[in-house]
């Protein structure tokens, strides 16, 4: 079977969460085409995963991949967040839990769903097909002033405004449905330099339209807590990043949830009787070696970082 995407700091999650027993169990919170999952069923034989993913065929394409590994790997259709909201507590707790944040390349080449500027897809950037609202209601629906924001905000991208009119413009003589036309549009609306910049003009408006269709950014802190409420205690979550926006969260919720008191600094005696829930492993976070980044440029952004969950009795030293 043909492999679209190499999994990135493949080495630097089988270090970090490497199982401590024999039959331990590991989430992988997001499957993909299940290049982690392979790695660490062939390194560890006594490993068993649960595979999540919200894409039904990626996730097709994971099971042919993983289908030598037998009944050790199984398989959950639908988001992550709710996989652990309705996890039994008579289940055996996950020692492991792996989240990549990232997006897979089958979705930009593969996909058929305009997550790509440089298709001519129909412009839809669903990760979950099922999902009610693509990018097109988006870009065809906002107004100018809440498009031109949520551009701003999830694309960090500083001519927000201008695309937002030119989008808006465009609309009124004829709705967006392609990928390659709203990229166009983008192209054609910034000034001349940015356009031959170190990334297309229209990836930060891209980047902003999946987060916001796939509720990236407002979905992650409940997968965060969620996911560490199911691990077990001394079991590892490790969450690979691809932009300052999520990695934010992410080192946010870890050093909050590393902290025994969240009082604040003006608060000479402590009075919220809080405590540490976690061990952050990763005082930094990981990047990948230059080696990686030379055979998989995309890698370049990602960042791993990895907590530790303490035991009922280091937790109430």
């Amino acid at each position: 079977m043909e492999i679209i995407h190499t999994s990135v700091l493949l080495q630097e999650c089988l270090q970090y969460l490497a199982p401590d027993h024999g039959g331990s169990l590991m989430i992988d919170g997001t499957l993909g085409e299940g290049g982690h999952t392979e790695a660490f069923l062939t390194r560890y034989p006594d490993l068993h995963i649960i595979g999540i993913d919200a894409d039904q065929k990626i996730q097709e394409k994971a099971k042919e991949r993983l289908a030598q590994f037998g009944d050790r790997v199984s398989f959950y259709n639908g988001w992550s967040d709710v996989f652990f909201s309705e996890y039994p507590d008579a289940e055996t707790k996950p020692d492991r839990i792996l989240i990549d944040l990232g997006i897979s390349l089958f979705h930009y080449e593969k996909s058929g769903r305009g997550f790509s500027f440089r298709s001519d897809e129909p412009l839809d950037m669903r990760l979950d097909p099922s999902y009610p609202q693509s990018a097109a209601d988006l870009v065809n629906t906002m107004n100018e002033t809440a498009l031109a924001d949520l551009i701003y905000q999830f694309g960090e991208e500083r001519y927000s405004r201008r695309i937002s009119k030119a989008i808006c413009e465009k609309r009124g003589l004829s709705k967006f449905s392609t990928a390659k036309a709203l990229a166009d549009c983008i192209y054609s609306a910034v000034p001349g330099e940015y356009r031959h910049g170190r990334i297309h003009p229209a990836t930060r408006t891209f980047q902003a339209l999946r987060i916001a269709v796939n509720e990236e950014l407002s979905r992650l802190p409940g997968l965060l807590s969620l996911a560490l409420d199911v691990l077990a205690p001394n079991g590892k979550l490790g969450v690979i990043t691809f932009h300052s926006l999520e990695d934010r969260i992410v080192k946010n919720y870890f050093r909050d949830m590393g902290k025994k008191c969240t009082c604040p600094p003006e608060v000479p005696i402590c009075r919220c009787g809080g405590k540490a829930k976690v061990e952050v492993l990763t005082k930094k976070s990981v990047s990948p070696q230059e080696d990686e980044i030379r055979v998989n440029p995309p890698s370049r952004s990602a960042r791993l970082r990895v907590v530790r969950k303490l035991s009922y009795e280091e937790e109430n030293k």
